[in-house]
């Protein structure tokens, strides 16, 4: 499987982007949520990869880090829910918002999301409902918009040059609620893992 992609953004628009890297053209269907975070043309990029094999297809899908591809790859393991419904769904809502729909047992916002009715949502809500409470991801970061520190320290420990994954790694159990402490109690944690 291909994880990831580093390379020069060469193309995008309102559905996917093409990352050259050794000479090679990478076409990604991505969400407007992963498009955004993308630099500009011709700037370097990292995507993180899900290779979809079809029997009459071979699709790359990329996304902004590796909580939105697990995000992802627990949507199309819903019955009745591909790829490209799971794309739409992450371009209707952010990671966080969704986790918290799907979580809350909100159909109406589901269906929402194009080509979902509503006994795909309830279908989702059903196979996700308990397995998205317990991830590590989004709603762990960002999954309550409320949780102003836990966002705070998160971006803090990126801008000290670790990656989101290290920071969700890093925060994994952490019940702190003020910014310095979930800061202390992260760097702890990287330093006691290393």
């Amino acid at each position: 499987m291909i994880a990831f992609i580093k390379g020069i953004v060469a193309y995008k628009d309102a559905e996917g982007a093409v990352i050259e890297t050794g000479g090679i053209g990478y076409e990604l269907a991505m969400s407007v949520h992963a498009l955004a975070s993308l630099p500009a043309c011709g700037e370097p990029a990292q995507v993180w990869t899900h290779l979809a094999v079809k029997e009459d297809d071979i699709s790359l899908f990329g996304f902004s880090e590796p909580a939105e591809r697990d995000l992802f790859e627990k949507l199309i393991a819903v019955s009745g829910i591909g790829p490209k419904m799971a794309i739409s769904a992450l371009s209707t809502f952010k990671p966080a918002d969704l986790i918290a729909h799907i979580t809350a047992g909100d159909v109406t916002a589901i269906s929402t999301i194009s080509g979902v009715g509503k006994k795909t949502a309830q279908r989702m809500i059903l196979e996700l409902q308990g397995v998205l409470k317990t991830s590590d991801g989004f709603d762990m970061l960002t999954g309550v918009e409320g949780n102003r520190a836990l966002q705070d320290a998160a971006s803090a420990l990126e801008s000290m040059g670790f990656s989101a994954e290290e920071v969700a790694v890093a925060l994994k159990g952490c019940t702190e609620t003020e910014t310095g402490a979930i800061i202390r109690y992260a760097l702890k944690h990287v330093g006691g893992a290393q």
